[in-house]
């Protein structure tokens, strides 16, 4: 991939986000960057865009997990004020992709990610001239009581209102049921059908699912007439498995965009934390547990960020983008 001129890459919200909520998109087919991973230069620019689907997207997305999520992130409603500052600083910056979810909000505050959203849209004073401008990818739950794809459908029209749009530019199935209810994953498939032939969504994409699973999906919305232009799976230096990698290589030989989240693996990689300094919640017991088999990858990263000048969340993000860039053979 060809390299800018000697800059600085301009800095971003998504290099610190304490949740690791940024996205990353995977080029399909694509060639490698420079081998000098520890030259820590831009794999790409903020302004380029790459293709999901009929989309224009930024290379790197904002994941809004935490927006109204009280019991994993402490979520407050007094936060609303900084989170919009955040959105205003992404778009600034070139970000042109939101990834949501029915599901981002507890309690009461149900569905709160996708209101917050629409509305720091509608207020932006920045470069938004239309509201294709803003791609807005949001994930459906396969919850057990949706069993019909007009159920989804209807989910689907539910997050439309709550974002107050008229269609969204990526609409995606947030796990798959294959595994403990197959055939609630037929209505999922026909729900993706159904939300693109009524023009609900620009694009149709999926989240969680494997590749032997992906293969399927892709399969059936093609005999349908529905490209399948996405595919969401959790990436980090903590999870680039044997499964993660034989995703990459199915959506590459498929034309799948693969997405990237928690590049950041729920912020136990961003360097805040350790045993005498752990987050509030439940990632607490898993920090507990996880973060000293990692000390001495952690030591190993600040050295380069010190060596380096940039922030352990900077120097995390480009080691999994070097990852997702780096040629699939």
């Amino acid at each position: 991939m060809a390299q800018p001129a000697a800059k600085a890459a301009p800095a971003t919200p998504f290099s610190s986000q304490p949740h690791g909520g940024g996205v990353l998109l995977r080029r399909p087919s694509s060639p490698p960057p420079p081998a000098a991973a520890l030259r820590l230069g831009p794999l790409f620019w903020p302004w380029q865009k790459v293709k999901v689907g009929p989309l224009s997207v930024s290379p790197m997305g904002f994941g809004t997990w935490a927006w109204g999520n009280q019991l994993l992130w402490g979520y407050q409603e007094s936060m609303d004020s900084e989170l919009q500052e955040c959105f205003n600083l992404a778009l600034k910056n070139g970000i042109n992709l939101f990834d949501t979810a029915d599901s981002y909000g507890t309690g009461k505050l149900n569905g709160q990610s996708e209101r917050l959203l629409g509305k720091f849209i509608r207020e932006c004073q920045g470069p938004i001239k239309s509201p294709d401008d803003v791609i807005i990818a949001t994930k459906f739950a396969a919850y057990p009581w949706r069993l019909t794809s007009g159920q989804f459908v209807n989910a689907c029209k539910s997050s439309l209102e709550r974002l107050q749009i008229d269609r969204l530019g990526i609409g995606q199935l947030h796990w798959s049921t294959a595994n403990y209810a197959p055939l609630q994953e037929r209505a999922l498939w026909d729900s993706l059908v159904e939300m693109y032939d009524k023009g609900l969504v620009r694009a149709v994409g999926v989240s969680n699912y494997g590749p032997k699973q992906l293969v399927k999906i892709h399969s059936y919305l093609a005999s349908r007439g529905v490209p399948l232009s996405s595919a969401q799976v959790q990436f980090s230096l903590l999870s680039m498995g044997d499964e993660q990698m034989e995703l990459k290589t199915v959506c590459d030989s498929l034309g799948v965009r693969l997405i990237a989240y928690s590049p950041l693996g729920l912020g136990m990689l961003t360097g805040k934390y350790d045993a005498s300094n752990l987050p509030n919640g439940p990632r607490s017991v898993l920090f507990r547990q996880i973060l000293p088999g990692l000390e001495s990858l952690l030591s190993c990263l600040k050295s380069i960020a010190d060596r380096k000048g940039k922030t352990m969340s900077q120097v995390r993000v480009f080691l999994s983008a070097e990852r997702l860039w780096s040629d699939p053979n």
